[in-house]
């Protein structure tokens, strides 16, 4: 008998299963049509009967855009993990955000009962909702990862507080402007459809409340940088009286950067952003953007590799993981991680 089958018989043996809570989600067991009646889950029996063969999970990470440059260190992450865990991981998802061809991918692996773990990352979260719960009642342990979908059946969450982090930008940029009350604040997101952005720049609106300066946006720009680019430079030439610059994300951080560098000169617009790239990070080095938040993209892709593969493993239970939200600086670059 392996290890794995030796720790999900002891486990079931004592009964410990039974009493496992999974953030609401109910206790485990092994079952052909996945949840109970009573809404627990239920282990499919074609995951169980891999884990007692001792064959090697099957973990997928179903990101929202992999086209992103931010897919790159998640996806080394996910590699890690597989790696150290011998489990068969994979980075699948649409170009371009597409919610319904995101949720077809899932489906299709749902049916064909090709996944033992998933974790998603929702190009849209009302869109993503029911394939999340189709997966949960399927008997697949599923989690989100990088976007939370709180009111959806996952089991938890793999990443960054996207509220608290928009607001701890908002909060950081108005000691930036130094009391500065007068004047507008515009916002670029790569993707303003997507609950991550609605999330992050809810943040961001209740960091700014009381400042006296005026939002404008998010800004829409797209994941395409010249594309990108080309919307900040239309949104700025129609704008007047603008005191900073913000991005929701990676991308749309570094299409401003490039316009504040080029038309405002170095430093003397405010700019601030998310993630670093290595783009942002030279921003940063010649002094263009005043600051980034990096949510730590390498280690969401393990940790909802890990997550999932010791639930499978050793029936442990499934909580989340917060990773955290960094200030980077010019000042603390060096101590930082790229994400290349």
């Amino acid at each position: 008998m392996s290890a794995r089958t030796l720790v999900r018989s002891l486990i079931a043996t004592t009964g410990a299963l039974a009493v496992l809570s999974l953030t609401g989600c109910g206790a485990i067991s092994s079952s052909d049509s996945g949840a109970s009646d009573d809404g627990s889950f239920k282990l499919a029996s074609y995951i169980q009967q891999r884990i007692d063969d001792d064959k090697p999970m099957r973990i997928k990470l179903s990101y929202h855009d992999p086209s992103l440059a931010f897919a790159t260190p998640i996806s080394a992450g996910m590699k890690k993990a597989g790696t150290e865990f011998k489990a068969e991981t994979a980075l699948i998802g649409p170009t371009g955000g597409d919610a319904a061809k995101q949720v077809s991918e899932i489906q299709t692996l749902i049916q064909q009962k090709a996944v033992d773990g998933l974790a998603v990352s929702s190009a849209s979260s009302d869109a993503l909702k029911p394939v999340i719960a189709q997966a949960y009642n399927a008997g697949i342990p599923v989690i989100s990862f990088n976007t939370d979908n709180p009111a959806s059946k996952q089991m938890g969450f793999v990443g960054q507080d996207l509220k608290a982090s928009g607001e701890s930008q908002a909060k950081r940029l108005r000691e930036e402007l130094k009391g500065t009350k007068n004047g507008k604040v515009v916002v670029f997101s790569v993707d303003t459809g997507a609950g991550w952005s609605h999330d992050r720049f809810g943040g961001f609106k209740k960091g700014m409340e009381g400042s006296g300066l005026e939002i404008v946006g998010p800004v829409n720009v797209g994941n395409e940088p010249s594309a990108a680019y080309n919307t900040v430079e239309s949104t700025m030439s129609g704008q007047s009286g603008v005191v900073a610059l913000a991005g929701l994300d990676c991308c749309s951080t570094t299409a401003a950067a490039k316009w504040a560098s080029g038309a405002k000169g170095k430093g003397s617009l405010p700019m601030v952003g998310f993630d670093l790239l290595p783009q942002t990070a030279e921003y940063l080095e010649n002094g263009v953007i005043n600051f980034t938040i990096s949510q730590n993209p390498t280690e969401q892709g393990y940790q909802a590799v890990k997550v999932l593969f010791d639930f499978l493993s050793k029936g442990t239970e499934i909580t989340g993981v917060n990773t955290g939200a960094q200030f980077v600086t010019r000042e603390n670059l060096g101590e930082a991680t790229v994400e290349k």
